[in-house]
Parts: structure tokens; C-alpha cells; sequence
């Protein structure tokens, strides 16, 4: 009888120690970078671009204002970092005052200016690595890829002559179609930005990309790229 107590209570602590043994291997394999981490989210986002291309100085006769809007998916890697792929339908371009003379001749003053416009629509996919040190705000980095779809070059001139308080102004314009051969048609940058969530689904946010890849195909590429500032608002589901 003895032999079979001291039996059972071998068993008894035999299973005993399989079984703790068995929790604590589980507890240590739990991977850190998942501690914390938000579900996967989908969202919406648009806002409005100032473009120019690298060849201009920055200010606010080469700034071309346009939009961008498409979605994305945020990606938690850890409590810290998520990764967010997006896809966008972006404009970028350039306006150029190439000139603004004024004359007086003591009677009449002309005042006569001439601008062109361009705008280049994008398919754009950033690849952003978001970074959080806080729980709202967060700062972002990553690569853009984008493909040219097509483009529109508008030029205006204005010419204002005052004579005797009597102001009269004419104004005659041009439209065409930018070339597509020679453009080229895959666009690559860099982007850098950040952003603030107000609430847990409505956010705003900033980015600066520069691309590296030349626009048009006969120029240098160093006075030849897309420069392009964004803000906008995002929403997730």
C-alpha cells in the first residue's frame, strides 16, 4: 500500500512539473515587437499640394497648388512603429511668372504680366515607416513610387492699362497637352513628414517629397524633379 501512495504521489508531481514547465517555454516565445500593438486599420485620406520643380527657387510665384486623395492601410508593428503603404492620385507641376514689367509715361501706366502653369497627375504609392513617441502624434519616412498618367501646359498673359483712372484689361491664354514621350513616365522620391490624430478615426497630416528621378527626359536631372509639399486630412475605419 505504501509503494502505491509513494507511486501516485510521484505521478501526481511528475505531471505537475511537465505542466509548469510547459506554461513558462509558452510565456518566453510571446514575441515583444506584438506587446501592445494596435489591429491592422484601413482609412481614406486628401488634401492640398504646392508643387514646383528643382530648377526654381522656392517661393510663392513657383508654387502650383493641386490635390492628392486615395487610401491606405496602417500596419502596427509594435506599440512604437507601424508601416503604412498608400495609394494616391496626385498632381504636381510648376507656375513660373516669367515676367511682370510696369511702364508710365505719365499718362497711361501698363502694367504686363506673363505666367505659365504646369500640371503632372500622378499614380503615387508612398511606402511610409511611421514612428510614434507619443500616442497621437507621430513623424514618418519612407519612398514614393509614382506613375505619370498625363499633363497640361497653360500660359497667360495680362496686360492692364490705366489711363485717367480707367483701368482696361486684356487678357490672352494657351492650353496644350504635355508630350508624354518625353516624359518620364516612373517617378521615384523620398518623403518625409508628420501627423496628429484627433481622434481615434480623424487625423491631419504633412509631407515633403523629393524625388530624385528626372521629369523630362532632354534636361539634367539636377534642374529636372519634382518638389512637392502636402497637407491633408485622413480618416480610418
Amino acid at each position: 500500500m505504501k509503494k502505491l501512495f509513494l507511486g501516485l504521489a510521484l505521478t501526481a508531481g511528475t505531471l505537475a512539473f511537465a505542466q509548469e514547465t510547459t506554461t513558462t517555454t509558452t510565456t518566453t516565445n510571446t514575441s515583444p515587437l506584438k506587446k501592445d500593438a494596435q489591429p491592422v486599420r484601413f482609412g481614406i485620406k486628401a488634401g492640398g499640394n504646392s508643387a514646383y520643380f528643382s530648377q526654381q527657387q522656392f517661393g510663392m510665384n513657383s508654387q502650383k497648388l493641386g490635390f492628392h486623395a486615395g487610401a491606405f492601410v496602417n500596419i502596427p508593428i509594435s506599440k512604437h512603429f507601424s508601416f503604412q503603404p498608400e495609394v494616391l492620385y496626385n498632381q504636381m507641376g510648376s507656375r513660373d511668372v516669367i515676367s511682370s514689367l510696369e511702364t508710365d509715361n505719365g499718362v497711361t501706366n501698363v502694367k504686363t504680366k506673363l505666367q505659365d502653369k504646369v500640371t503632372m497627375n500622378y499614380i503615387s504609392v508612398p511606402l511610409m515607416v511611421q514612428m510614434r513617441p507619443t500616442e497621437k502624434f507621430y513623424v514618418e519616412a519612407g519612398p514614393e513610387f509614382s506613375y505619370f498618367i498625363n499633363g497640361k501646359n497653360k500660359g497667360e498673359a495680362t496686360v492692364a492699362s490705366t489711363t485717367g483712372g480707367v483701368t482696361t484689361t486684356t487678357t490672352s491664354s494657351h492650353s496644350e497637352d504635355i508630350d508624354k514621350d518625353q516624359i518620364n513616365k516612373f517617378n521615384f522620391g523620398l518623403g518625409l513628414g508628420l501627423g496628429y490624430d484627433i481622434t481615434s478615426n480623424i487625423g491631419i497630416n504633412a509631407r515633403y517629397v523629393n524625388s530624385l528621378t528626372k521629369i523630362d527626359k532632354s534636361r539634367p536631372a539636377a534642374e529636372n524633379n519634382n518638389r512637392v509639399f502636402q497637407l491633408g486630412v485622413n480618416y480610418k475605419f
